[in-house]
């Protein structure tokens, strides 16, 4: 058996219209101008509380706790008034690779489990994952953490898993796991911090990374 672990923002779903506007409501509801786009994307994938202290390093601990706090109830809000969209190409991806009888497929996200639960509901996923590890249980990417307890959970070795990410943290929690890293071009970090990162490849679109997993997989 193969294993297919996939991130979830900006890999599977496209959230970042509601990654800057919570955070841009929790900033403000701590009394904090709002941070520069590019910033704010950069640490997603990170787990929350570690994303807002990396953002906001010079601020004492009950600022950074408020931000949290803050960024969670604006997520959850806009969440529940309207699911991030996919990206093109997802859904025939995984409806391929469920297809395979020696492939599992798994997530490992920086998202709470109440998160990801969320977005599963919005896209009929129930069943799909054999494998969903969350912020909730685990240190905050790059630690291996998620990936290790997806492998146990699965049975299969890290030889036989990928790691499917659009960010570096992505690429540098599989690299510490012993697993191949593949990239994606359409999240949030640039090309050359995947490759950076320790990404074997980087994919423009889902059909040119479905074929690769099948390639890869083979």
């Amino acid at each position: 058996m193969k294993l297919v672990v996939f991130d979830v923002d900006g890999t599977l779903v496209d959230s970042q219209g509601l990654i800057l506007a919570a955070m841009d409501s929790a900033l403000a509801g701590a009394g904090l101008a709002p941070l520069p786009r590019a910033d704010v994307l950069s640490i997603v994938g990170l787990s929350l509380p570690v994303a807002v202290a990396r953002l906001l390093p010079e601020a004492p601990p009950g600022v950074q706790q408020l931000v949290t706090d803050g960024y969670k109830s604006a997520y959850a809000a806009a969440r529940s008034a309207q699911a991030a969209p996919l990206y093109d190409g997802v859904g025939d991806c995984l409806d391929r690779l469920a297809m395979r009888d020696d492939l599992l497929l798994a997530v490992a996200t920086g998202k709470s489990r109440r998160g990801l639960d969320a977005v599963i509901a919005a896209h009929g996923w129930q069943g799909r994952f054999i494998s969903l590890q969350t912020a909730d249980a685990h240190p905050s990417k790059p630690h291996p953490a998620m990936l290790h307890a997806a492998l146990s959970e699965s049975g299969v070795d890290a030889d036989d898993a990928l790691m499917i990410g659009d960010t570096s943290f992505d690429m540098q929690m599989a690299r510490n796991a012993g697993m191949a890293g593949f990239g994606v071009a359409w999240g949030y970090h640039p090309r050359a911090e995947l490759m950076q990162a320790g990404a074997a490849h980087i994919f423009d679109d889902y059909a040119s990374l479905t074929q690769a997993i099948e390639e890869w997989s083979a």
